[in-house]
């Protein structure tokens, strides 16, 4: 990824000891077809998640495409319209902007509508486990490569979230009938905001990274912070599918903590290592 890129991009933190000055496009190859669709991650954010067998007493279970998947039944809906699904390993959060390389004929070809239409797709985690049934609309801001072989790299936005309500058919890729995901309306005490803000500085302050302030009066803080932080999936999988945003700034200064702490110790430690290889030197 060259320089104009990468300043497009801005500097990511990670929760180690470095800074990520340049984020490299993920390898797009879904290799789904032994994936399942599964309930979301739940409120635990490392726990093991439930798998479709769990709850099949209360919901259709459908082969598509090789998936087994979950249709949800008995919710009164209001569906927007049919979108194509990418599987990824990765989570991607409103706000967020990833580069993506398309390898798979069957995703250049989503991508290529998404391109022509001007419309979005549905970005969704999957792992071993399966396919999350919680995922992020995707808006392709810009084209970085292409290649003649069909293959090209993109910059990808996370918008809105969604949930997948029913699964299509008669396309390569992945379809779905998807509903937006809202936020339950409560109210967001403004110290909760205050400390993750305050957290994301003393972060971003340790690493070196110049950022923007952050607007503690944002209604998508929780996004906007984790978004420009090097996370594992699970947790931001568990923030993706969270509707409260007081629970999400919770969540999000928590980590934030947790990621200071750690560059924290992992320089120290490297400050050791430098000490005593000084001594074995002499």
């Amino acid at each position: 990824m060259d320089g104009a890129v990468a300043e497009r991009l801005r500097e990511r933190l990670v929760d180690q000891a470095m800074l990520v000055e340049e984020r490299q496009a993920v390898e797009a190859r879904a290799g789904d077809d032994h994936l399942e669709v599964i309930a979301p991650a739940g409120a635990v954010l490392h726990a093991k998640l439930v798998r479709i067998g769990e709850r099949a007493a209360q919901q259709g279970l459908e082969t598509f495409d090789g998936h087994a998947v979950m249709l949800l039944t008995g919710r009164t809906l209001r569906p927007m319209a049919e979108i194509g699904l990418f599987p990824l390993g990765i989570v991607l959060l409103p706000t967020e902007r990833v580069p993506l390389h398309i390898f798979e004929p069957r995703y250049q070809e989503l991508i290529g509508e998404c391109l022509d239409t001007d419309e979005e797709f549905g970005l969704v985690y999957a792992d071993e486990e399966g396919v999350r049934e919680v995922g992020t609309l995707a808006h392709v801001t810009e084209v970085l490569e292409r290649f003649d072989d069909g293959r090209l790299t993109i910059l990808v936005e996370g918008g809105v979230r969604f949930r997948v309500e029913a699964l299509t058919r008669g396309r390569s890729f992945m379809t779905a009938e998807i509903d937006e995901v809202e936020d339950d309306a409560v109210d967001i005490d403004p110290e909760t905001a205050v400390r993750a803000a305050g957290a994301f500085r003393a972060l971003a302050a340790l690493a070196g990274a110049e950022t923007d302030d952050p607007d503690e009066a944002s209604p998508q803080l929780s996004f906007e912070l984790a978004a420009q932080v090097e996370l594992p999936p699970e947790a931001k999988q568990q923030l993706l599918e969270l509707r409260v945003e007081q629970e999400r700034l919770d969540l999000v200064a928590g980590l934030l903590d947790d990621a200071r702490t750690a560059l924290i110790a992992t320089r120290e430690l490297g400050d050791r290592a430098k000490r005593n290889g000084s001594r074995t030197e002499q």
